[in-house]
């Protein structure tokens, strides 16, 4: 029955006042919600809990008593629950640990002596190890010409099951002994949360590879350890996912992630993926971490490596990667997108170059 008023204005002073309690209520309801968070990470990687708005829906129509019609009740309450989801979301992207807050330093982490994070850097070796002189070979010239980080496969995550797929173990002991022959940083990958604890013997980076963004124990068990790791984008992720799988890393205690763009699936077909030149500067904006570009694996070539490394450079990634060995043509892995050590030192020297004749002069 309608309630009876003695004038318009009267009538729309409630309705004014309503407006202003549904508000509030509103407000408070998503204000609950959010205190849920620190409850829900706890549990739950996710804000949505589908079963759990399904009770409140149906508790909702239960208590309906008109004038709306059920299905009108489950619309509007289904309106405020996903405008509240999302905020739970954007509140939980801005409270991630690897976040960065106003005033953030850019971190730097120190490996061995040397840094990341601070002035630019080359990571370069080659794809797949695949004996100790191979190895030497590339590290000799690289140290030679100032580059202190080695990369090289020992686990390799092919495509196919009968692809080579690394030295294993004895790959891991070639890369140290190699890299302390030459006084090197040892960065490799590790793609097993079995083989943490054993890849952390051997080597001073722990490298991500990209099909392993989503390898959530691996990531927990990367959380442990007290060395830096070096996360790839997965080349279907956006940037949020890209940061929460960091913060995989940082949750479990690990606050040491360098994260790397190496490229991401498109339409082109030039290439063997897209780089994503545009993800350095925001991954920066976003995030206090180190971000390096893995150009080799983006190009899948080797004849537009040069303005690839000068463009990240350029949006101010803090290092390269570079894949280089003796005798491309006959590596195992990868063949197309190494570079011989003769080339890594010409675009190198052409870099450093650009980058000089580019500086503002006092």
């Amino acid at each position: 029955m309608p309630l009876k008023y003695r004038s318009l204005p009267e009538l729309r002073r409630d309705i004014d006042t309503c407006n202003l309690e549904l508000l509030s209520l509103v407000i408070k309801r998503a204000k609950l919600a959010i205190s849920a968070l620190q409850f829900k990470d706890k549990v739950t990687d996710d804000v949505f809990d589908p079963e759990r708005q399904l009770e409140m829906l149906a508790t909702l129509v239960k208590a309906n008593q008109g004038p709306f019609s059920d299905d009108t009740i489950v619309s509007i309450f289904r309106g405020i629950f996903q405008h509240i989801l999302d905020l739970m979301s954007q509140e939980r992207k801005t409270t991630l640990k690897v976040h960065r807050k106003q005033g953030d330093p850019d971190q730097i982490y120190e490996i061995n002596g040397h840094k990341i994070g601070d002035q630019p850097i080359y990571i370069a070796g080659p794809c797949a190890i695949e004996s100790e002189e191979q190895l030497d070979n590339v590290a000799k010239v690289l140290r030679q010409h100032g580059v202190i980080f080695l990369r090289g496969g020992a686990f390799k995550p092919r495509s196919s099951p009968y692809a080579f797929q690394g030295m294993g173990e004895r790959g891991l002991k070639v890369l140290r002994d190699v890299a302390h022959r030459y006084g090197m940083v040892s960065v490799t990958e590790v793609m097993d949360p079995r083989s943490v604890e054993m890849v952390a013997i051997y080597a001073d980076v722990l490298q991500v590879g990209t099909r392993n963004m989503y390898n959530y124990p691996l990531l927990r068990e990367l959380g442990k350890i007290d060395k830096p790791v070096l996360l790839k984008r997965g080349f279907s992720a956006t940037l949020d996912e890209f940061l929460f799988a960091a913060e995989y890393i940082v949750a479990g205690g690990n606050y040491q992630v360098i994260l790397c763009e190496r490229g991401i699936r498109t339409f082109t077909k030039e290439t063997r993926y897209t780089l994503d030149i545009s993800s350095v500067p925001l991954l920066r904006k976003m995030t206090g971490c180190p971000v390096i570009v893995d150009v080799s694996h983006a190009a899948g070539r080797t004849d537009i490596l040069e303005p690839l490394v000068a463009a990240a450079f350029a949006v101010g990634a803090k290092g390269v990667m570079l894949e280089v060995h003796p005798c491309p043509p006959v590596a195992r892995s990868d063949a197309d997108q190494q570079l011989t050590p003769e080339e890594f030192v010409k675009l190198k020297d052409n870099i450093h170059s650009y980058i000089m004749g580019n500086l503002p002069s006092d």
